[in-house]
């Protein structure tokens, strides 16, 4: 089993996404269609359900994208269901220290070759196409993809901890939760935000691990892609429903 996505955040190379917050299986695969290197299945703030994901990924499978699931918790359980679903790369909220990162990276492990590995072992799920992948728990731990979010004034202190961890492929920002954090709430442009942005993103340079960010516009995008950022979600499904559809109703009202 490979995981090009994993792949392609190991190389460096640019990727532009989207959130899915709809839970929307139609939307998913369109925006798939569209182009977007990756989609993010929001379990977190999103009405999507463990079967609402399953459909979300087949969804985005036939679109030509790849998937993410951000999960509602840092809990090996969920996880677990996650990665059983049949998503290899999983975003981890509001981490915050070195031991809620090697947590993540363990739940997305086998225990293998004595590593601290805690996810449960089943062979006949999705992930491994209902057990006829051969070898796919073989090469499981390969191919997973652990993503933390640093979104704290206390993830963002320990971000060069977090980003050391063995295991951790990207930090990704959460620049709403982070301006809330460091008492801006509803403003991700205050110059003490962006300074703890640019803290995080030295971080995983520092350790070469990738580094991502959520942009609410294209401007915002193509800013936090000349800064460094290689891993940049571009707003969220809803958003651009009510763009696409609030513009051409003001065009058609004149």
């Amino acid at each position: 089993m490979n995981n090009p996505l994993k792949q392609r955040l190991a190389a460096g190379e640019r990727l532009f996404g989207c959130w899915l917050t709809l839970a929307s299986p139609l939307v998913a695969e369109a925006l798939a269609c569209a182009g977007f290197d990756f989609l993010v299945v929001d379990g977190e703030h999103s009405p999507a359900d463990a079967m609402d994901t399953v459909a979300l990924l087949q969804a985005i499978a036939a679109g030509g994208s790849q998937p993410i699931v951000r999960l509602t918790d840092n809990t090996t359980w969920l996880a677990k269901r996650a990665l059983d679903a049949g998503s290899p790369t999983l975003l981890f909220p509001m981490v915050a220290s070195r031991d809620e990162a090697r947590r993540a990276v363990a739940a997305m492990r086998y225990p293998q070759h004595g590593n601290d590995g805690a996810r449960g072992v089943a062979g006949i799920v999705r992930a491994a196409r209902f057990g006829l992948a051969d070898g796919y728990l073989q090469t499981a731990n390969e191919a997973a993809c652990t993503i933390v979010q640093i979104e704290s004034a206390a993830g963002v202190e320990a971000a060069g901890e977090i980003a050391a961890v063995d295991g951790v492929d990207a930090l990704f920002v959460g620049p709403a939760d982070l301006a809330a954090s460091l008492g801006h709430l509803g403003d991700s442009r205050h110059p003490q935000v962006q300074q703890a942005v640019d803290r995080v993103l030295a971080a995983a340079r520092s350790s070469r691990k990738a580094a991502g960010i959520f942009a609410g516009s294209a401007t915002e995008a193509r800013d936090y892609a000349a800064r460094g950022f290689t891993v940049v979600a571009l707003a969220a499904d809803v958003v651009w429903l009510l763009a696409g559809a609030r513009q051409a109703l003001a065009a058609a009202r004149g």
